[in-house]
């Protein structure tokens, strides 16, 4: 491990894209959660642990074996070991756009690729790195991270932030987390979190089904679902204005219509379809920009275009990883394509099945 800590250091700093003084605040970041790791075995046998963690820790072990025996995904050590950080937020990432485009200002990293964000492990930091961005005119977002994945390149550990979670998304991050080191493209975040979600989402009711649990509440799916229309409706808005030529003052007061419209869309739905349940509110009733509204769209963009290969593939895990690799090598151009013609042939059938049941 050390070597391989050295080598993922040296590609880092000879990366252009950032200064030397960000990386060695990654590097440092990095190697404080290394340390801070313990294997899980161990704490589980430690009469100190609390018997909360413990059981935490057990359903943890119980979704990783689960995770690779059942649905295929690596096999090794990572989440079989806990790292307490002491402190909410494993990293902040920090988002930035123009004032009038929903283009991301890129960072490119020598393994990860090109990412929309930049993530830093102290909240400081981030906000200061956001700060400057705000200075050269541009709309910031820092949102706090609970888990992430080094793809293999280390073995990464169950995490004191992923605890406050449901036991349910605590296995489901576990599942979404391992699928990246399964199979991930560099420059394709749509792609990787698309993946990952199916992965996450199929594999969620195979562990209902195996330990007879009832399915997954369609209520809490249909709202989700429904609030992310919502936003992507909203971004589909703003792009044509920002499209549209108009000067920058007309501009300004359209996107803040759009924003506000957005919050009174919400409030509707939340009052006449939820019952009230405010789910997104505290989304919803802070301030709102560009760089906020990125995210929504990347984690389920191709969600119905994997679950359309995961059925060509006859429901096997194998076949479909093929697959998912086979389509991962193709070019961008025509892995969009591709993409486009499973969600196509998905919303198809789906369209069908509703008239049969009509």
């Amino acid at each position: 491990m050390p070597l391989r800590w050295l080598t993922l250091a040296f590609a880092l700093l000879l990366s252009g894209c950032s200064t030397l003084d960000y990386y060695s605040h990654l590097a440092s970041g990095q190697l404080h959660l290394l340390n801070a790791r313990q294997p899980v075995d161990k704490l589980l046998t430690d009469s100190t642990t609390s018997p909360e963690l413990k059981k935490r820790l057990q359903l943890a072990q119980q979704a990783r074996t689960f995770a690779s025996q059942e649905l295929g995904l690596p096999d090794n050590r990572s989440y079989r070991l806990y790292a307490d950080l002491q402190r909410p937020f494993v990293l902040w990432n920090v988002f930035a756009t123009p004032e009038f485009s929903l283009s991301p200002q890129l960072y490119c990293f020598p393994i990860a690729g090109c990412v929309a964000y930049r993530g830093f492990y102290d909240q400081n930091r981030a906000r200061g790195a956001a700060a400057l961005l705000k200075q050269q005119g541009l709309d910031t977002f820092v949102g706090g991270v609970e888990a992430y994945s080094t793809l293999g390149w280390f073995d990464d550990p169950l995490l004191n932030t992923m605890l406050r979670w449901s036991e349910e998304r605590f296995v489901a991050v576990i599942f979404h987390e391992l699928a990246h080191q399964q199979f991930y493209v560099a420059d394709d975040t749509a792609f990787n979190e698309s993946f990952a979600t199916f992965v996450e989402q199929q594999g969620l009711r195979q562990w209902r089904a195996k330990n007879g649990l009832p399915p997954a509440d369609p209520h809490a799916d249909q709202q989700r679902e429904q609030f992310t229309q919502l936003v992507l409706a909203t971004r589909e808005r703003l792009q044509k204005l920002y499209e549209s030529g108009q000067p920058a003052q007309q501009m300004r007061t359209a996107k803040q219509a759009e924003i506000e419209r957005l919050r009174h869309e919400y409030r509707h739905l939340r009052d006449t379809q939820w019952q009230g349940n405010g789910r997104y509110d505290g989304w919803v009733e802070t301030p709102i920009n560009n760089a906020k509204l990125l995210p929504f769209g990347l984690y389920d963009q191709w969600v119905s275009a994997f679950a359309r290969l995961y059925d060509e593939a006859g429901q096997s895990w194998p076949e479909f990883y093929t697959k998912v690799k086979h389509l991962g090598r193709l070019t961008t151009s025509k892995r969009q394509q591709k993409l486009e013609a499973l969600a196509a042939q998905s919303r198809t059938l789906a369209h069908s099945h509703q008239s049969n049941d009509l």
